[in-house]
């Protein structure tokens, strides 16, 4: 460790009544590069911070009338506090302990032979060096905070982009599928376009939340449920979605794949469960039970046996298994359910 300034002299401010060994340390500390401010009271030396920036302060303990450990807590009220190092003739360990529980940053004990200047350099090079560790690792968190701040605005932008792009993209399919009479092609553009609404809602929700990692689960199922009734809903199905979820927070990936594994069996739901033109409910859940979670959709319509065949291309089913793996879940039929119940268990 190198004693003494850096290319700029390091300013040092040293309180001591004594006249002849202010004069000595001062000296001392200006032969070694320092400027060096030397006052006699603590009074001036708390005028002269309040008025000048200093890297150290040098606080003798016995002063006329007072003792350093008055000015201590005055010093480290400041707005940006130098270091202290506390310079006292007694060896007893209760007045070094005493002033570094209020704030000082290390103590010398100094001798009438001046042995002691060299451990009062060390300590203010010591001290100025540790300052800068702090600035530079609070600079460092600084810049890190404002690269995430950055980078975050700029994934809500993304969100933003992406949200409206499929916004535009569902709405043409909307216009698509209005065009084709009723019918399997017009189920499929349907289906695509719940498909499509489903992701959108997530880049939405990013876009206009501060914490782009993680989605509120309650709300976004909510508004996707909104979105798969206004979709899905016609005259020959009815049906309404009756949503129950537990207020959480899920990371962005699982939100994703959970949301499509909600669409494709809502949309199942909406097509098979229940006659043409009888009103319906379909109930999606999503619970917590302890280390896992829970999501089930389920109808109260026909139900389905336990070895039947897809019905339709099976492409939702594909769906909804892939997008299980993703969230180390599988679907699994409750046959015990009078009507249909689907439900996956995953790790929370």
């Amino acid at each position: 460790m190198s004693e003494g300034p850096a290319e700029v002299a390091r300013k040092i401010l040293y309180i001591e009544d004594d006249e002849a060994l202010r004069r000595l340390v001062s000296r001392d500390l200006a032969r070694a590069g320092y400027a060096v401010t030397a006052v006699a009271t603590c009074g001036e030396g708390l005028r002269l911070l309040g008025e000048e920036r200093f890297d150290v302060v040098a606080l003798d303990h016995f002063l006329a009338g007072e003792t350093g450990l008055d000015l201590l807590p005055a010093i480290k009220a400041l707005p940006e506090p130098p270091p202290v190092i506390y310079v006292t003739g007694t060896d007893d360990g209760r007045v070094a302990v005493a002033a570094l529980k209020a704030g000082a940053s290390d103590y010398v004990i100094k001798d009438v032979a001046g042995e002691f200047l060299a451990l009062l350099r060390a300590a203010i090079t010591q001290a100025i060096e540790q300052v800068e560790v702090r600035r530079q690792k609070e600079a460092a968190e600084r810049a890190m905070v404002e690269a995430r701040d950055r980078a975050e605005t700029l994934l809500r932008e993304v969100n933003h982009r992406v949200g409206n792009s499929l916004q535009l993209v569902s709405a043409f399919v909307h216009l698509q599928s209005s065009s084709l009479p009723d019918g399997p092609a017009r189920d499929m553009m349907r289906e695509t376009e719940a498909r499509i609404l489903a992701i959108a809602q997530i880049h939405r929700r990013l876009y206009t939340s501060h914490d782009v990692r993680s989605v509120d689960m309650d709300e976004y199922l909510t508004g996707l449920a909104e979105e798969l009734e206004s979709s899905l809903r016609t005259s020959d199905r009815p049906h309404r979605i009756a949503l129950m979820v537990e207020p959480m927070k899920m990371a962005t990936d699982r939100a994703v794949s959970l949301g499509v594994i909600v669409t494709e069996l809502v949309t199942n739901a909406f097509k098979y469960a229940y006659p043409k033109g009888v009103e319906g409910e379909v109930r999606v859940k999503l619970a917590r039970a302890g280390a896992t979670l829970a999501l089930s959709v389920e109808d109260d319509g026909v139900g389905m046996a336990e070895d039947a065949a897809p019905k339709g291309t099976g492409l939702g089913q594909k769906i909804v298994r892939t997008m299980a793996a993703t969230i180390q879940s599988r679907m699994e039929r409750d046959s015990a359910h009078r009507g249909t119940r689907i439900v996956l268990a995953f790790p929370a």
